[in-house]
């Protein structure tokens, strides 16, 4: 009898820790169908501690604070939508201008949506909106091996909140150097 209740609460724990905020639980799909990274890095702070700021302080070339300064690391897209704004495409392209002078560097494009609608509707929106960026970056002239994708969906909301005004900054692709 005991046994059959440490391994009840063994199960419960173990599914209790399968659907915590920010895991990798089910589905969340990279370029060619990979399972993303769960916890993969994010902008805020990537680099920091890892040799991105050089000797005096100032940003390393090619890192994630490289690129956020010089050409901002995200672009924003319409409700339900995937298709690049024309502030979106001006980003994409400082941002192929970029890759252009750090040859060494590989990316990995997220997208993201608002939490409206259903998770796999969502997760197919996040690759749409990551792709769309991907190939125009392509057609710019940059090496398909340097840049991968991964859609979030929902998963990853950069505000909380169920206003246009989070809604409108959820839905987003950011450019994270590898």
């Amino acid at each position: 009898m005991r046994t059959k209740f440490l391994a009840a609460i063994a199960a419960l724990a173990l599914l209790a820790a399968c659907d915590t905020p920010g895991s990798n639980s089910g589905g969340v799909t990279g370029s060619g169908g990979v399972p993303a990274v769960a916890n993969a890095p994010t902008n805020s702070g990537a680099g920091i501690g890892s040799g991105a700021l050089g000797a005096a302080g100032s940003v390393r070339p090619g890192s994630q604070e490289d690129l956020a300064q010089r050409v901002g690391d995200r672009i924003y897209y319409d409700s339900d939508r995937s298709d690049l704004r024309a502030d979106a495409r001006k980003t994409v392209e400082a941002w192929a201008g970029w890759l252009k002078q750090n040859p060494q560097v590989a990316v990995v494009i997220e997208g993201h949506c608002d939490e409206r609608g259903t998770r796999e509707y969502n997760l197919a929106l996040g690759e749409r909106r990551a792709s769309a960026a991907r190939n125009l970056l392509l057609t710019l002239g940059i090496d398909a091996r340097r840049v991968s994708t991964v859609s979030y969906g929902k998963e990853r909301p950069q505000v909380l909140g169920s206003t246009e005004a989070a809604w409108s900054q959820n839905r987003r692709a950011v450019m994270l150097v590898n």
